[in-house]
């Protein structure tokens, strides 16, 4: 290890850690973090997206994507630094965080100039909000089972069938798109991934309901939409691949460090409204460790970047981490019932009950796990 170098890493971080810090607290929205429990969606959607722009404004977008597409060229570590102060901060969450966590990266590991010059700068600027378009109605966690089609055209595709729960396909801009190129390739050779403009002639969207009384997930429906060849991601056939990287990132460091703000703050709320003596007591400590060890889970892998092996594997337990025990602390809060917040908590309760589904289920997670992490046979 050059002892110069980190030292100079470790100044430039207790630096970026101070000036963050400061700029949070000035920054984030006082409605936010003082009616949290108490906004409606629409008036979260809106501080959501607002802070897009803030963070920009401000030099805090895409900390760890390069300079060129609008990002601050920094490292993951900063995202976790700053991850830590945004949770400390009580900020709020990002309306684009698929288009920063899943496009953004997916771009810059297999996108075409174009598309990275075209599409990363206005993800970053707040100015595009993108959705995910891999789930469908007869096609959950087989993932390489999906029907919706893209049948090759002069100059492009046609995309045609139906996707669901796509979320924030409502405010969405484009959409990544996984659907089936050839029907006569094999399996996992068959798929390609497109960029897909959420405003072309032949999109309906249907919101879904959820039981939470939300309405961030919506059933996407595509009628010979029109792809562009260059928004094709990779090559034709090697969807997949695009997709797992696409997955990773959603199961990632960068994935868990924005799900820690977001229970972070739930977390400090039920200690400070449902605190009591006795038993509650202990779970409060006991939840309250759990969710630090997320943090460090997160840290521990960013220490672990440089060897690509060792990092995915520190990272393929986040999921589990975050999405259990959100619902953990829900659940707790629930019994406990707090007055003041109580249609918070129940919002957050049947939220969370997804958590453990999406981005693949606790089960796949648990085999991936055994089989990549522990080496256990198949």
């Amino acid at each position: 290890m050059d002892t110069a170098a980190s030292a100079a890493d470790l100044t430039r971080r207790a630096d970026f850690r101070q000036e963050a810090g400061a700029w949070l607290e000035a920054n984030v929205d006082q409605q936010w973090r003082q009616n949290r429990g108490a906004l409606s969606e629409d008036e979260e959607t809106r501080i959501r997206a607002a802070w897009d722009r803030t963070l920009f404004k401000g030099g805090y977008a895409g900390l760890s994507l390069p300079v060129e597409y609008g990002g601050q060229g920094l490292g993951l570590a900063e995202e976790v630094v700053f991850g830590e102060l945004a949770a400390r901060a009580q900020a709020p969450d990002s309306l684009g965080r698929i288009g920063k966590i899943l496009t953004a990266p997916t771009l810059i590991a297999h996108g075409t100039e174009y598309q990275k010059a075209t599409f990363l700068p206005p993800i970053l600027a707040g100015e595009h909000v993108w959705c995910q378009g891999f789930s469908e109605p007869g096609s959950g966690s087989d993932l390489a089972s999906v029907s919706c089609s893209a049948r090759k055209v002069d100059g492009g595709y046609l995309v045609r069938g139906r996707k669901t729960w796509t979320s924030y396909s409502r405010h969405a801009h484009r959409c990544l798109v996984l659907a089936r190129s050839d029907e006569e390739a094999p399996r996992y050779r068959n798929l390609s991934l497109l960029l897909l403009d959420m405003n072309a002639p032949g999109i309906h969207i249907s919101p879904i309901l959820q039981i939470s009384g939300s309405q961030h997930f919506s059933e996407t429906s595509f009628d010979d939409v029109f792809v562009e060849q260059r928004d094709l991601v990779g090559e034709e056939g090697d969807g997949w691949r695009m997709a797992m990287t696409v997955l990773a990132n959603e199961r990632g460091a960068v994935e868990g460090i924005t799900r820690y703000v977001e229970i972070r703050a739930d977390m400090d709320l039920l200690e400070q409204c449902c605190a009591r003596p006795g038993e509650a007591r202990e779970q409060l400590r006991d939840l309250d460790l759990r969710v630090e060890l997320v943090r460090w889970q997160v840290s521990k892998a960013v220490a672990r970047q440089d060897d690509q092996q060792s990092f995915l594997r520190s990272s393929m337990v986040l999921k589990v981490m975050w999405s259990e025990l959100w619902q953990e602390i829900t659940s707790l809060a629930v019994r406990l019932s707090c007055p003041a917040h109580r249609d918070h908590w129940r919002h957050q309760y049947l939220e969370s009950r997804s958590a453990t589904i999406y981005s693949g289920t606790s089960e796949i997670q648990r085999n991936i796990i055994a089989e990549r992490v522990l080496g256990l046979p198949k």
